[in-house]
């Protein structure tokens, strides 16, 4: 499943808004997800990420699903410096 990170916005930043979008992927989005179906979150379009935004929502999905997860498109500068933080 691929999900548009860029659904959620274009500049992502706090803690709640992090929270809010991964409780809406939750409800409408990962609904569809079928068991063990790697989950691919494509960052394209995203201008600002910040590490409490991707924390709150990737905590939440690595906490709710057990499959596998993949980022694409994490060239940008804010992307790759916060994936950084908070998988390491």
């Amino acid at each position: 499943m691929e999900i548009k990170v860029s659904n959620f916005g274009d500049i992502l930043m706090s803690r709640p808004a992090g929270r809010e979008a991964f409780l809406m992927a939750k409800a409408y989005v990962f609904k569809e997800l079928k068991t063990n179906e790697a989950i691919t979150l494509d960052f394209d379009g995203i201008k600002v990420l910040a590490p409490s935004w991707a924390d709150e929502f990737l905590s939440g999905v690595k906490r709710e699903f057990s499959n596998e997860i993949q980022y694409i498109n994490t060239e940008n500068p804010s992307v790759k410096a916060s994936l950084k933080t908070v998988l390491e």
